[in-house]
């Protein structure tokens, strides 16, 4: 009984430890540039502590080391078609690249071959956003083509892909789609995927078991225009999420483009009324910060919140589309012929 107890009080003051965690209470931030000609990089994911993957919209894919070199750069033409790749993927050996507009190709990349493994004819299709839950399970998000939006899904590593049926998903709403601003209109947590949505309708699509199930839940975010609404999404973990956007043809506007959430999504509360940041392209939580410390880019620069995205301060003047995190002290952000390292301190 004695030690039972001892191991209570441990357990009791290692909670207490892990939620009292103090956030940095500014940060300082060192941005390397490494210049792409001619391309718009909104697509990254980290390989490893010194490596990021990129695909652009002139047909690139291709992996950029912290020293500036680049590796494996490989140009992309499929029936003189040269893809815009705004979502990308990255597994434990291969990287998967998916293009918007029509035609919808995506490609599996591996020891610099390039296979393509799934091709979407239609006059509406577009792609937003492409991510894996595991080695296997991987998901990829459109706007509609039908009645709802367009999820593609893979169960054996992204060798096949299949469409899911509008039967098994959430209607969607006049008007309402999905934004390729960052390549995180989706959000994983285990089994768990969050997709926002915008234009006429902001919603919060989830799902608990990989695409099997769905819900939808409404929003405060901005909405009725074609460009408004959320553009990007990011969960600390089942519980704590945080959604950002706003009206891309406003840049300056901060009505109502910053919102959090406690209960996985079901319920939201506006954050950051009318203050910075305005227009977000990308939100990410800083690893490591139990849920603390965030993130968020766009061409207005970059933001930083101590506070779970309820207060923000502007850390740099320099805009990018994209961001993600290799750990508490050093991200990569992308945007306009740009791919950079940013060190925080």
């Amino acid at each position: 009984m004695k030690s039972v107890a001892i191991f209570t009080i441990l357990f009791t003051f290692l909670i207490a430890c892990n939620s009292n965690y103090q956030p940095r209470d500014t940060v300082k931030i060192s941005i390397e540039k490494f210049k792409i000609d001619s391309a718009s990089i909104r697509a990254i994911e980290i390989v490893n502590d010194s490596s990021v993957v990129y695909a652009s919209s002139n047909g690139m894919i291709g992996i950029l080391s912290g020293n500036g070199k680049f590796m494996g750069a490989k140009k992309i033409v499929t029936d003189t078609i040269v893809p815009n790749f705004r979502a990308i993927a990255y597994t434990k050996e291969v990287v998967f690249a998916l293009s918007i507009e029509n035609p919808a190709l995506l490609y599996r990349y591996k020891n610099n071959e390039i296979k393509l493994v799934y091709k979407e004819v239609h006059e509406k299709v577009f792609y937003d956003s492409l991510k894996f839950f595991d080695e296997l399970n991987g998901i990829a998000i459109g706007d509609p083509t039908d009645n709802c939006l367009s999820v593609l899904i893979t169960r054996n590593g992204g060798k096949s892909w299949g469409k899911m049926d509008c039967k098994n998903l959430p209607k969607i709403e006049a008007g309402e789609a999905a934004f390729a601003a960052s390549n995180t209109n989706i959000a994983i947590v285990g089994e768990n995927a969050w997709v926002v949505t915008g234009g006429l309708k902001a919603r919060v699509f989830h799902t608990p078991d990989m695409g099997l199930t769905w819900k939808v839940y409404d929003t405060p975010i901005i909405q009725g225009k074609s460009s408004t609404g959320i553009y990007t999404v990011d969960f600390y973990n089942e519980k704590q999420g945080i959604i950002c956007g706003g009206d891309y043809t406003d840049m300056h506007g901060n009505y109502a483009n910053k919102a959090i959430t406690f209960n996985g999504g079901k319920t939201w509360e506006v954050v950051s009324e009318n203050e910075e940041p305005k227009y977000v392209s990308c939100v990410q939580y800083v690893p490591n910060t139990k849920g603390k410390e965030v993130f968020a880019v766009s061409e207005n620069g970059i933001f930083y919140s101590k506070s779970s995205g309820k207060i923000w301060e502007k850390v740099s003047d320099e805009g990018f589309h994209s961001m993600r995190f290799v750990n508490e002290n050093s991200a990569w952000v992308s945007g306009n012929e740009v791919i950079a390292k940013m060190t925080i301190k």
